[in-house]
């Protein structure tokens, strides 16, 4: 499948077969490929939590809205972030480069983040949405359908994952077999409401 293919079809899917099982090759690949995802500085914030025991995933669903896709799709990720990725050994991002290129970056990722809290979350929760994305499409060319999911109690969510500390959650990715097509697109804007140039 091309990308057009996959960003044209893909869509939020609620109803999974949950009797569907991903095999472990599909989700190593899928993981890797969402690895692949761009982030800031390539400091690589996210954590991907795999929820895969049914008592936890019954547990996430009751803080969640009771969501059928938490216990129904075949991966649950939960997609977290470090937000003080930026000063834990910040070498080993770079660790390929030149040791001219890697010293002046490492370099200003601290000057960028040291002192700036909401840049560290916010800088971690958009490589989370990349993440996501990147998961999303993947999983559409694997013949799969997803779900990306907000609405939760993140606190108690966080307390079921035992979340360390200076992590937040950003979102869960639902995955698997549908079992029914989704409904018609709800309604896009137009491109001259939701596209400018240059200004407002």
């Amino acid at each position: 499948m091309d990308v057009r293919t996959a960003i044209e079809t893909r869509r939020a899917i609620k109803q999974f077969d949950p009797g569907h099982a991903m095999t472990e090759q599909e989700i190593d690949a899928l993981m890797s490929l969402a690895l692949l995802s761009p982030t800031a500085f390539n400091i690589q914030h996210w954590r991907f939590v795999l929820v895969r025991n049914p008592e936890l995933r019954e547990a996430i669903r009751a803080v969640s809205w009771m969501q059928p896709q938490i216990t129904e799709a075949s991966l649950l990720v939960v997609i977290c972030a470090d937000v003080n990725a930026w000063e834990k050994e910040p070498d080993r991002y770079w660790c390929n480069a030149s040791d001219d290129v890697r010293e002046g970056v490492v370099a200003a990722i601290g000057e960028y983040y040291r002192g700036r809290p909401q840049t560290q979350r916010d800088e971690a929760m958009r490589s989370c949405g990349i993440a996501a994305q990147t998961l999303m499409l993947a999983a559409k060319e694997m013949g799969y359908d997803s779900c990306p999911m907000d609405l939760s109690d993140f606190d108690e969510v966080a307390k079921l994952i035992r979340l360390p500390e200076g992590h937040v959650i950003a979102m869960f990715v639902a995955l698997g077999k549908r079992v029914r097509e989704p409904w018609p697109r709800a309604g896009q804007l137009p491109m001259d409401e939701v596209v400018l140039v240059d200004r407002f």
